[in-house]
């Protein structure tokens, strides 16, 4: 055993100091840092920005290393102490500096995007406060437009897949983020929010009449609750994010910073997408649903392993991140 670590140590060590001397001796052949040769070979988006990240992260410079987590205002500072660090002439590579900021602004945004939908996460829904109430209101109006509620606690709400009378105690897993998540679904993407609730209360008779369901073989799909499902789905979105695995999406959506719109966004995507698949699976019963969300929560995974991946084909890179 004592063998095995020793062996193991020695090798570590041995790897990292040969890294630094090919990265020495690379410099030295080619005339550019680590940084430099990122941007010049690799196109913008999740692919060099990754790199970047993983590289200053990586270096034994405690100031490139905390480059990562710096406040937005100082990135432009930032950027010049890279620069002198690395000893390059902004004005022979006037173009690295603008590549580096680009990556920087969505390396640290993805840091601050983690931390605001921490806060949200972790307030709690508070009936007290008209705010929130108004947005809960709000969520019915954009769902239900024509069937007005009649009471603040009603059965009404289990219509829109909440659980009980009052739909307070089904955002205690999520917080406010689970509600922010479901009225921005609701108000920006109406249509598909209004019918992937109908779908969800009558899956064989709302999009499709009898004979189409038989026909795809969607005869067995059973409903679920939307305002639940929605909340789990905020709930995978989450751990997505936090995990790093959107970091493929948003750095090949967002030319600068990812923001709380881009992620309530791709919520949209996965409500859409899960909903999709649940018809697909087929399932026999409701209890199947843990098992559909693992699988789906798969699929998006093996899909962000791919550097190229934007998982929302409406979120194209704007022209401005692709001409740098």
């Amino acid at each position: 055993f004592f063998l095995r670590m020793f062996v193991q140590v020695c090798l570590y060590f041995y790897c990292k100091c040969l890294w630094r001397c090919l990265k020495f001796v690379v410099r030295k052949l080619t005339g550019r840092c680590e940084l430099q040769r990122i941007c010049y070979s690799t196109k913008p988006g999740a692919a060099r920005t990754m790199k970047i990240e993983a590289s200053l992260k990586g270096s034994k410079s405690k100031r490139l290393q905390t480059s990562v987590s710096v406040h937005p205002d100082a990135i432009e500072k930032t950027i010049d102490d890279i620069m002198e660090l690395k000893r390059i002439n902004p004005d022979v590579n006037p173009q690295l500096g603008v590549s580096l900021q680009a990556c920087l602004l969505q390396i640290v945004g993805y840091r601050n995007l983690i931390a605001e939908v921490e806060k949200l996460r972790r307030e709690p829904y508070d009936s007290e406060n008209p705010q929130h109430e108004e947005m809960l209101l709000k969520l019915w109006k954009c769902l239900k437009p024509n069937s007005p509620l009649k009471a603040r606690i009603s059965k009404q709400w289990c219509e829109i897949g909440f659980q009980g009378d009052d739909p307070k105690t089904d955002f205690r897993g999520m917080g406010l983020l689970g509600l922010y998540n479901l009225v921005y679904f609701a108000e920006w993407d109406t249509e598909i929010a209004q019918q992937v609730l109908s779908d969800s209360l009558q899956p064989k008779y709302s999009q499709f009449s009898k004979a189409e369901w038989e026909k795809k073989k969607f005869d067995k799909a059973i409903g679920y609750s939307f305002a639940i499902v929605g909340i789990n789905i905020t709930d995978l979105a989450y751990n997505l994010l936090v995990s790093g695995a959107l970091k493929t999406h948003f750095y090949n959506v967002a030319p600068e910073a990812p923001t709380l719109t881009h992620f309530q966004q791709t919520f949209c995507y996965l409500m859409h997408e899960f909903h999709k698949f649940w018809i697909e699976e087929d399932p026999l019963d409701i209890m199947e649903f843990n098992r559909v969300r693992e699988k789906f929560h798969k699929r998006i995974l093996k899909q962000l392993q791919n550097p190229e991946m934007a998982l929302c084909p409406h979120f194209a890179a704007s022209e401005s991140l692709i001409n740098m």
